[in-house]
C-alpha cells in the first residue's frame, strides 16, 4: 500500500505572493482627439436632419393617436364641446440641411406630408379593386367560354344522335 504524505504540515497557497518592482504610472491627460471645423459642421449637419426626422415621425404618431381617437368617440366625455375631429393640420415643415453640388449647404425647411399614409392606402385599395374586377371578369369569360362550349358540345351530340 502506498503512503500518502500528510498536509496538513505544509499549508496550501492558491496564490502565491508577487512583488511589484515598478511604479504605478502616474495617470496622464488623454490626448484630446482634435476634429476640424468642417467636420463638427458635418457632424451637426447630420444631427439636425436626425432630429428633423425623430419631429416627423412624432408629428406622424400624434396624427395617428387623434385619429384612434377620432374614431373611438370616446373624447367627447372628455371635452365638453362635441367637436368633429380632437385635432386640425395645417401645412406642417420642419428645419432641414441640404447639401449642394459645390458642397455647400441650406438651411431650410421640409414639408411633412400628413395625409401621405391616407394617399397610399387609398391607392392600395383602388388598384386592389381594379386586380380584382379583373380576375372576376376572367373568370367570367372562362366560365362564359366553357359555357358555351358545352352548348357547342350538346349541339352536336344531338345532331349525331338524330341522324343515326
Amino acid at each position: 500500500m502506498k503512503k500518502i504524505p500528510d498536509t496538513d504540515k505544509k499549508p496550501i497557497l492558491l496564490f502565491q505572493p508577487t512583488f511589484v518592482t515598478t511604479a504605478i504610472v502616474p495617470l496622464q491627460p488623454q490626448e484630446k482627439k482634435i476634429i476640424s471645423e468642417r467636420e463638427r459642421f458635418i457632424t451637426q449637419v447630420e444631427r439636425i436632419n436626425q432630429i428633423a426626422g425623430e419631429l416627423e415621425a412624432a408629428i406622424l404618431e400624434l396624427k395617428a393617436i387623434a385619429n384612434t381617437i377620432n374614431t373611438q368617440k370616446r373624447y367627447p366625455l372628455l371635452i365638453k364641446e362635441l367637436c368633429k375631429n380632437i385635432c386640425q393640420y395645417f401645412a406642417v415643415s420642419i428645419p432641414w440641411v441640404k447639401r449642394k453640388s459645390d458642397e455647400s449647404f441650406i438651411l431650410t425647411t421640409r414639408k411633412v406630408d400628413l395625409f401621405r399614409a391616407e394617399r397610399e392606402a387609398a391607392l392600395l385599395a383602388q388598384q386592389l379593386r381594379q386586380q380584382t374586377k379583373k380576375r372576376l371578369a376572367s373568370q367570367r369569360q372562362r366560365k362564359n367560354k366553357n359555357a358555351a362550349e358545352a352548348d357547342t358540345k350538346r349541339f352536336f351530340k344531338k345532331v349525331l344522335v338524330n341522324k343515326s
